[in-house]
């Protein structure tokens, strides 16, 4: 009894001293208990917001009146500094509160995903460049769209005015490389969520319906999935005018045959189960029961394969951008910002060398998060 008491007091010593700790530093009494992956995001954060509203003081006061987009940015840095503060304090203090007792599925799958360091590691990077993606009216140096001098500015490599060169219009490469970030990661994360969405429903339904509904959407599926993708999009995009909307529109309404697959072989073993039985025999609706009992109990592969397919999106989206059938001039994004040198490579390197790095480290850090996922939500994987 006596070593419980002292334990306990000690938990809520440690506890205290790791809140006071995190009001000062959020993120280092995660980092000394040894937990680098929350601790070093949350510090990294916190330090990245700090710098942004100390460097750019002038452009945060500005934004008060400004725009909607350099309103947004100056939320999203309150909103970053709020949560990362209150995230590392309520997580410092946990020690006082209540042992639970039991550990959940999911509960589970965060410790072996916290374990993996380079799937930790992807995550910290996908965090930071959405994060810079919101704040980039406050980051960018210039205009993305403000031509310099011609004759002087066309094709000057990097220098301290212009960190990564300039275009062959004299624009900033680095301006446009981060305003074209909010277009690529934009574009993938919005597609795979439509995809996504659709393909979980249709697939849901199908599994658990069976018989000719399940039939006509799998056929359905086979349809979609029996077009060469790029063909298709090319195809659609090419009858109408190219723009955000549309590539986002289309790549959501082709993409989701795969998830809807997946699904639909996971509801098909989930529909068999005894709380399936049961909620059938209590005679619960079957959109409830596909909405409240299938559905969540097959989030873990649509988890894995929306990771996955958000790298594999904005690849697809940075190809129709190189053709000429993605986001139009003047908008940046990083397929266009490659096309625009693909022709002065040895001469002017740096215009499809950072895009092109940019998009690689995205879509490799989106694989090792889906690796991760992978691994983590798979009981049998877990180590």
């Amino acid at each position: 009894m006596a070593d419980t008491m002292a334990a306990s007091t000690t938990a809520r010593a440690r506890a205290r001293g790791g809140r006071r700790l995190s009001a000062f530093l959020p993120g280092a009494p995660q980092l000394a208990a040894g937990r680098w992956g929350a601790g070093g995001l949350a510090l990294l954060v916190w330090l990245g917001c700090l710098w942004v509203l100390v460097a750019r003081l002038a452009r945060v006061v500005e934004a008060l009146g400004g725009s909607w987009d350099e309103r947004l940015a100056l939320a999203t840095l309150v909103a970053a500094l709020a949560t990362v503060w209150g995230w590392s304090w309520w997580d410092a203090g946990r020690a006082e509160g209540p042992r639970r007792v039991g550990v959940s599925q999911w509960d589970l799958a965060v410790r072996a995903f916290s374990k993996n360091r380079t799937a930790v590691a992807g995550l910290m990077v996908i965090v930071v460049l959405y994060l810079i993606a919101l704040l980039t009216p406050l980051l960018a140096p210039h205009d993305p769209a403000l031509q310099g001098d011609l004759i002087s500015e066309r094709y000057v490599g990097l220098s301290g005015a212009h960190p990564l060169g300039t275009d062959q219009f004299a624009r900033d490469v680095l301006s446009r490389l981060l305003y074209g970030a909010r277009i690529s990661l934009l574009i993938g994360f919005v597609s795979v969520g439509i995809s996504v969405t659709i393909g979980t429903l249709l697939g849901a339904i199908a599994g658990f319906m069976g018989g000719i509904l399940d039939g006509i959407i799998m056929r359905v599926v086979d349809m979609v999935i029996s077009f060469p993708q790029l063909v298709l999009l090319i195809t659609i995009i090419a009858l109408f005018e190219p723009s955000i909307f549309l590539i986002v529109a289309v790549l959501g309404l082709t993409l989701w045959p795969g998830t809807a697959r997946i699904v639909r072989g996971e509801v098909l073993t989930l529909r068999e189960r005894e709380f399936v039985q049961a909620a059938t025999a209590l005679g619960y609706s079957k959109r409830r029961i596909i909405l409240r009992h299938l559905i969540p109990n097959a989030l873990a592969p649509v988890i894995v394969a929306a990771t996955l397919g958000i790298g594999n999106t904005i690849v697809l989206e940075a190809g129709l951008s190189f053709l000429g059938l993605g986001v139009q001039p003047p908008t940046p994004s990083w397929g266009t910002m490659v096309a625009d040198g693909r022709n002065v490579l040895l001469n002017a390197w740096w215009l499809s060398t950072f895009p092109g790095l940019a998009i690689v480290f995205t879509v490799l850090s989106f694989n090792l998060v889906g690796d991760g996922l992978r691994d983590a939500l798979d009981p049998r994987l877990r180590s």
